[in-house]
């Protein structure tokens, strides 16, 4: 599927001596799987929160009670708290979280497909820079949506870790 993202993040994450959380809704633990299939994940990864029904993602995770009441779980800013609050429930580093719909019927007035997976890290916090969210369209059935939604937050969380090395390679190079 997707090992060889995941075992390259977890190699980013251990080079910096960097920890990781996984806030899960749709995957129903897809992500943390991945994950912990690598050999040596436990080097960095700290955990995960399946927080399938609703209320978990507010009681567990701290998502805001209002939002969800208002847009519902399947929201881009849901996404974004869920990664925020799995960090800090978990003692993470980085957070990374998957929120949407795979099927068979729409929830929340959202369609089959809609994925929204957010990551938040050092730097990520309130103000500064909150976190990142993708929204996807995905297609297929309810296995293939989930499987790629595991695959896309992989991405993101890997183009967040070489972001943030290029980042203090820069720094420590005085900007060259």
């Amino acid at each position: 599927m997707t090992g060889s993202r995941a075992a390259e993040v977890l190699e980013l994450l251990a080079r910096h001596g960097r920890t990781l959380a996984v806030a899960e809704s749709l995957t129903g633990g897809l992500v943390a799987a991945e994950l912990t299939a690598a050999p040596g994940a436990s080097v960095s990864f700290r955990g995960s929160v399946t927080a399938y029904a609703t209320e978990l993602k507010q009681r567990v995770l701290g998502v805001d009670g209002t939002l969800l009441a208002e847009r519902g779980a399947v929201d881009p800013e849901v996404a974004r708290q869920m990664a925020q609050g799995v960090r800090g429930a978990l003692g993470a580093d980085w957070g990374i979280a998957t929120t949407g719909v795979a099927g068979p019927e729409t929830q929340d007035g959202q369609p089959v497909g809609t994925v929204y997976v957010a990551v938040a890290g050092p730097g990520h916090v309130d103000g500064e820079r909150p976190g990142k969210v993708v929204a996807l369209r995905l297609n297929g059935d309810r296995s293939e949506i989930r499987r790629e939604s595991v695959r896309s937050v992989l991405d993101l969380l890997a183009d967040e870790l070489i972001a943030n090395e290029r980042a203090k390679d820069t720094e420590q190079n005085g900007g060259n």
